[in-house]
């Protein structure tokens, strides 16, 4: 069983966020947390989130699934999760531009977007 995601620290998703340019580890944290926080806010198993190579999860109530494939994929770069996330992007901006690929119901993550407290 593949370990659970926790959201990271204040200071360090701060410290992240404002360093210019952002190390892999640092972009890893961001990915990380963000899904973490992601699947506290919105718990379920109707769709999972992809953002290879850091880390995936399942989020969004809804159809349960037990094996395989969810209904709803949403798979994005890192770049991409973090903006979506903190608010920098809009989700309609992120679909139009070919920066996210979604399918399935409740594949939209619109509504729960962004993460980050403003």
């Amino acid at each position: 069983m593949p370990a659970r995601l926790r959201p990271a620290s204040y200071a360090d998703v701060r410290d992240a966020l404002e360093a210019e340019p952002r190390s892999p580890e640092q972009t890893r944290l961001l990915v990380k947390h963000f899904l973490a926080v992601l699947a506290e806010r919105s718990p379920g198993s109707s769709v999972e989130v992809r953002i290879p190579p850091y880390a995936a999860v399942q989020a969004v109530a809804g159809v349960r699934h037990t094996r395989g494939t969810p209904p709803a994929v949403v798979e994005l770069d890192a770049a991409t999760w973090i903006d979506l996330a903190t608010g920098v992007l809009d989700w309609a901006d992120a679909e139009r531009e070919g920066r996210v690929r979604a399918s399935g119901e409740r594949a939209d993550l619109s509504p729960l977007l962004p993460l980050a407290a403003t």
